[in-house]
């Protein structure tokens, strides 16, 4: 039982990782989206490549409010942030039960 364990501690390891990987790209959208960032650039192509499709889902459920301000980061930010508590926890959780 310990090698699944072993596996699914590996499993959420990874997960946090790619979790925490991907707050930081979407924060690096956010200020690329403040700043006249050069759209040919190939990091900001990456960023923007990342995380529109992400984004643009959210943006079909949470409209964009008065002003032009788009609240589909802080979303994606908030999701994020509940699935590094809520799912990777319950894993670490469950592959401590099964030790």
């Amino acid at each position: 039982m310990f090698v699944i364990a072993n596996f699914i501690i590996a499993v959420a390891y990874v997960l946090e990782y790619i979790l925490w990987a991907y707050m930081w790209i979407i924060i690096a959208r956010v200020i690329i989206s403040w700043v006249n960032a050069d759209p040919y650039n190939s990091i900001v192509r990456f960023v923007y490549n990342a995380t529109e499709p992400v984004l643009d889902r959210v943006r079909r459920v949470v409209p964009v409010v008065a002003g032009g301000l788009d609240l589909s980061p802080l979303v994606v930010w908030i999701a994020i942030i509940f699935l590094q508590r809520f799912l990777v926890q319950t894993l670490y959780d469950l592959a401590r039960s099964l030790h």
